[in-house]
């Protein structure tokens, strides 16, 4: 933004530090003492006894804060205070403060450049006076308060002066009332700030494992008048995230090795049918490219090591796509005299949605939707499987993955046990198979796996179908190969009737009786040793007691070495496990053929959007995940939530539901909504190496959080042992722009009514949860500070009043969250107006209400923190090597109040009548 100036100009004045030398870089500079994680410097302002260039016109100030660096000798703007309107003692709400990576030393000095405003609207300003000091000039003075001249550029007339006074944060002492004061609304209101030279204690985020994953803080300082007449200050820090490109990455990686050993597993089906193996090799070749495709995006986001985020401005790129917009932390921290000092954090990221790919057809909700009912009432000749069947085949398909190389090593470390002659390690090893070996069985108890392996075998050459198929020949609807299936049919699962299920039944039975075995050997061998039996026992089978013929097979020479006598049986349980492992892999991986020979570019396509999709809205989470548990791992209650209950993410959604912004509605209610099949684990950080770590298959993630070992011993047993933690993602949208104003006149609006009515009954099913398994102390503590089945009541009154920008909606979903102990969103298109102005209006009424924000400054503190003139907002004009945010991000903000905003969109529905209107009366 150029500025405008009338009057004296300060061109050509420059300030240099007293020490010179010949050579810049010989010159020592003193460092400032730093705390982890805070700013180096923060400090106020004040003005006292201007002198207006027009005798009768009232003064309206703003200060330039800017630096001169020691050795570049440069001068770089900094930050700007608020406008403060109508007198020549304006008090500034907005401070200064350096964030602790900024090069600033006692040798640096800060010029502070007075100006009278006197067109808002322009920027059109005029230049008053100016004044310098040195940063250890102030560190050192009386009081850690500077008084200083300003005068103007010529340095002769005396303008008034500035007062600069040192803080930190959480050091408010009520000392006098009497030396500074504020004119509300015509009353004198006595405002003291007082501080000493004690050292803050308020450095509480130093730990590496926010250190790794947040980047770029970008910090605003504030302080407001307290309805006592007392100074609250508020520092409010922004900033990145290095998991905006760490998840996608981890994901995108997930997402190649699983397609790779899906394609594999299609090539190892054997030998089909011409018809299914036509289909077959048509899905690998298309599903060969799209691997292609993800390596390639992988590849260029492997190359990305500039910026920590994705601007707005780059949602459209598609080597971007999977990479979330504007991902930020927003965090107030609040020290209030007589009051706990209290941390609010919102995570600000563009709504979850798939740009690249446009919203030409509408989003997830509505194409999936729309692919289920076509591919369900098609006359294509596949088999038709429920959406439910096909996600079960790939969730047994990843239960498989996981458990047999786990009972395989279980069953070495058996093993290990036996050659050792160790009873307890032999009774513990064979007790943690004994219970991954029948959740492997359990596995493949479902109906699913039979008819899959049916399906199959009818695929085979020669395959062919004895008879008609008849509803009646089971439980699931039928179909034969040869036609297709019959509208309004459920899954069409075909039937043989020389296919021998019970061959089934007894190779994954046998896997049971295999164990069983093992069992009773174990027993028998450390009862035989002068031991006590008691092992897990024969029971703990599948198919209680063994045959005879496997309890003759157990030898009875009590003096041969144990290892010997359970090798052979333990191979066995091996070849057993093989052999189900085989026949259900290609079973169930003929299920998923289904799914993709139906319409391959479609279904594919669909699979892509909801994995950008996804990968988006992951991201963000597992960043809300780690700075909630981080600001939270002192907090036993909370950590008894986490392993007991789960952690509520609410998503405030601010998209209207008009034009391409409906698509993104639906984009990202599904990526939330899949956001359900991930759950977090903690362990020890065993490295330097704190990021992360992803592992899982599209139908279940597992997001690994790493801690150092100090801070992981601290935590329940229950966590410690790698208990997996859950979240319960709810989404809550209300359009606030203009063009909600057109949807809700002239549009539709059920897609926000039923998404808010459907994440409602989330919230309360949460809740149900959380009154049933925490103690009952912690809930009434919940409910003395607010009832929240009251809270949930009025929510739910106003979601079914349909209210037109029920912005009610949003602020008692907000309320809930935080009462909840949860984990806070605020997404609009671009995380950039309107995630923006709901942030800083909640963070405002959080003051009011929570923090006793004196009433009449509410407008004021708001218009304060919503001021594009604030801390790292740059001009047009300013060099970008100089600060580090842009208009692309979330706190340039530059808004226009809500009413202004009703007032605009009015005018336009008015605008567009009178066109239309004119239009008719033309060709009429």
């Amino acid at each position: 933004m150029e500025i405008k100036e009338e009057g004296t100009s300060e061109e050509g004045q420059h300030f240099l530090p007293t020490a010179q030398a010949n050579d810049p870089e010989d010159i020592q500079f003193t460092s400032l003492q730093k705390i982890p994680n805070e700013p180096q410097l923060e400090f106020i302002l004040a003005c006292k006894d201007l002198v207006a260039p027009v005798c009768d016109r009232k003064l309206n100030t703003a200060v330039q804060i800017s630096v001169i660096h020691p050795v570049e000798q440069t001068l770089t703007r900094y930050s700007s205070t608020e406008i403060v309107e109508g007198t020549k003692d304006p008090l500034f709400l907005t401070g200064v403060t350096f964030p602790s990576e900024y090069p600033i030393y006692e040798e640096t000095r800060i010029k502070l450049t007075v100006y009278d405003v006197k067109d808002k609207s322009h920027d059109t300003r005029s230049f008053l006076g100016c004044a310098s000091f040195q940063v250890g000039e102030l560190l050192r003075s009386k009081e850690q308060l500077l008084s200083l001249s300003l005068r103007t550029s010529d340095g002769g007339k005396a303008v008034g002066t500035i007062e600069v006074s040192l803080v930190k944060m959480g050091e408010i002492e009520d000392g006098d009332t009497d030396h500074i004061t504020t004119d509300v609304q015509g009353q004198k209101c006595a405002l003291a700030y007082e501080c000493t030279a004690a050292e803050s204690g308020s450095g509480k985020d130093n730990s590496p494992l926010l250190n790794a994953v947040l980047r770029n803080p970008v910090c605003k300082l504030y302080r407001f008048p307290t309805s006592d007449n007392k100074w609250m200050q508020i520092r409010e820090q922004m900033s990145e995230s290095v998991l905006s490109f760490h998840i996608p990455k981890e994901l995108i990686a997930l997402n190649i090795k699983e397609d790779l050993c899906r394609n594999q597993e299609l090539k190892e089906l054997g030998d089909l049918s011409p018809h299914w193996d036509n289909l077959r090799k048509n899905v690998l070749t298309h599903c060969d490219q799209m691997v292609t495709m993800y390596q390639d995006i992988l590849t260029e986001l492997t190359k990305e090591t500039g910026s920590s985020f994705k601007s707005s401005s780059s949602k459209g790129e598609k080597t971007l796509e999977f990479v979330p917009i504007n991902l930020h932390l927003q965090r107030m921290q609040v020290h209030s005299p007589h009051l706990k000092d209290a941390l609010y954090d919102v995570i600000t990221v563009g709504a979850p949605a798939a740009h690249f790919q446009g919203f030409k057809n509408g989003g997830l909700r509505k194409l999936l939707h729309r692919f289920e009912t076509e591919r369900r009432n098609t006359g294509y000749q596949f088999i038709y499987y429920s959406p439910e069947n096909t996600a079960k085949a790939k969730e047994v398909l990843s239960h498989i993955s996981q458990l047999q190389p786990l009972i395989a090593t279980h069953a070495d470390l058996l093993l290990s046990s036996a050659s050792r002659r160790s009873p307890d390690s032999l009774k513990s090893s064979l007790k943690t198979l004994s219970e991954k070996t029948e959740l492997f069985v359990h596995a493949f108890k479902d109906q699913l796996v039979r008819s899959a392996l049916l399906a199959l075998y009818t695929a085979r050459p020669g395959g062919l179908l004895k008879k008609p198929p008849s509803p009646k020949d089971s439980t699931e609807d039928t179909c034969p190969l040869d036609e297709p299936p019959q509208l309004g049919r459920q899954d069409s699962i075909p039937h043989h009737s020389d296919y021998d299920e019970e061959e089934w039944d007894r190779v994954w039975a046998n896997v049971g009786k295999s164990l069983n075995c093992i069992i009773a050997t174990v027993d028998k061998l450390i009862e035989r040793d002068g031991h006590d039996g008691g092992g897990p026992g024969g029971s703990s089978g599948q198919d209680g007691d063994m045959e005879p013929s496997l309890e003759d097979s157990i030898t009875s020479h009590p003096k041969e070495d144990w290892y010997e006598q359970l090798q052979p049986l333990i191979l066995t349980l091996k070849e057993c496990m093989g052999e189900v492992v085989s026949r259900a892999k290609q079973s169930l991986t003929f299920v998923l053929l289904q799914e993709l020979a139906y319409s391959l570019p479609q279904c594919l396509m669909l699979t892509l959007r909801r994995d950008i999709v996804f990968s988006q809205a992951l991201a963000g989470l597992v960043c809300g995940f780690i700075i909630k548990l981080h600001t939270s791992l002192h907090d036993p209650d909370f950590l008894q939530q986490l392993h007991t209950v789960g952690l509520i993410a609410q998503y405030e959604g601010l998209l209207s539901t008009y034009s391409d912004e409906i698509g993104m509605l639906e984009d990202m209610a599904v990526g939330i909504s899949d956001l359900r099949k991930v759950a977090f684990k903690i362990t020890e950080a065993k490295s330097s190496d704190d990021l992360p770590v992803l592992t899982g298959r599209r139908e279940h993630y597992v997001v690994e959080v790493r801690l150092p070992a100090a801070v992981f011993e601290s935590l329940p047993l229950q966590i410690k042992e790698g208990q997996l933690l859950h979240v319960y993602p709810v989404l809550f949208n209300v359009g606030i722009n203009e063009q909600q104003t057109l949807a809700e006149r002239f549009g539709d609006v059920s897609l926000q009514e039923s998404i808010n009515q459907e994440n409602f009954e989330l919230v309360q099913e949460y809740y149900s949860i959380f009154t049933e398994k925490m103690p009952p102390d912690y809930i009434s503590h919940f409910q003395e500070q607010n009832d929240l089945k009251g809270l949930l009541d009025s929510l739910h009154q106003n979601i079914q009043a349909k209210k037109r920008k029920n912005v009610e909606i949003m602020w008692l979903a907000a309320t809930i969250c935080r009462k909840l102990n949860g984990i806070r969103f605020t997404c609009c298109k671009s995380a950039k107006d309107r995630t923006s102005m709901s942030v800083t209006l909640e963070q405002c009424s959080i003051l009011r209400d929570e923090h006793q924000l004196h009433k009449d400054f509410f407008l004021r503190a708001l218009d304060c923190m919503r001021s594009s003139q604030t801390q790292g907002a740059l001009s047009e004009s300013d060099d970008p090597e100089t600060g580090r945010l842009t208009d692309d991000k979330p706190t340039s903000r530059h808004f226009y109040p809500v009413a202004l905003l009703l007032v605009s969109s009015h005018l336009l529905v008015v605008w567009l009548i009178l066109s239309l209107a004119l239009l008719l009366a033309k060709y009429q």
